[in-house]
C-alpha cells in the first residue's frame, strides 16, 4: 500500500464509523475508529519511506505491520511531538488516552466499548486524526 492508500482508508474508516454511530452500532464505531487511527499513523510511516530505499531492519518492519497504536506512533517518529502537544492541549491528551486503548482484538468484543468516545476522540480540531493529518 502507498501513503495515499493509507490516507484514503483512514478517511473511509472514519466515515464508516460515523455512519455506524448514527445507527447505534457502538462496537463497530469503536473498531473502525481504531482502524482509522492505525491507517493514519501508517500513512505517516509511509511518508518516511523513500523510493528505491532498501527495506529497513526487520524490527522496523515488524513494528510497522503491528496494530499497536503507541508502537506505530513511535515508529512514525511522532511520540515526542504528541507528548509536547498534549502538555499544551488537554483535549488532545484526553483523546489520545481513549484512542490508544484500542487494539485489533476489539473486533471480537460484543460489549464494553464506547464508540461515541472513540469517535469524539478522533474527530474535530483537537481529535487524534486531525493531529496526525498534520504529518501524513
Amino acid at each position: 500500500m502507498t501513503r495515499n492508500d493509507f490516507q484514503i482508508v483512514a478517511r473511509l474508516r472514519l466515515r464508516e464509523a460515523r455512519t455506524l454511530a448514527r445507527n447505534g452500532h457502538e462496537q463497530g464505531v469503536y473498531y473502525l475508529g481504531g482502524v482509522a487511527a492505525e491507517c493514519a499513523l501508517k500513512a505517516c510511516i509511509a511518508k518516511q519511506t523513500k523510493k528505491y530505499e532498501f527495506p529497513p531492519s526487520r524490527r522496523v518492519i515488524d513494528r510497522t505491520y503491528a496494530h499497536d497504536l503507541e508502537e506505530l506512533l513511535a515508529t512514525a517518529g511522532l511520540k515526542a511531538q504528541l507528548e509536547l502537544d498534549m502538555k499544551t492541549n488537554p483535549s488532545l491528551a484526553a483523546h489520545w488516552t481513549v484512542v490508544k486503548s484500542w487494539n485489533i482484538d476489539s473486533r471480537y468484543r460484543a460489549s464494553g466499548l464506547s464508540g461515541r468516545d472513540m469517535l469524539a476522540a478522533l474527530s474535530g480540531p483537537n481529535g487524534v486524526i486531525s493531529w496526525v493529518r498534520q504529518d501524513w
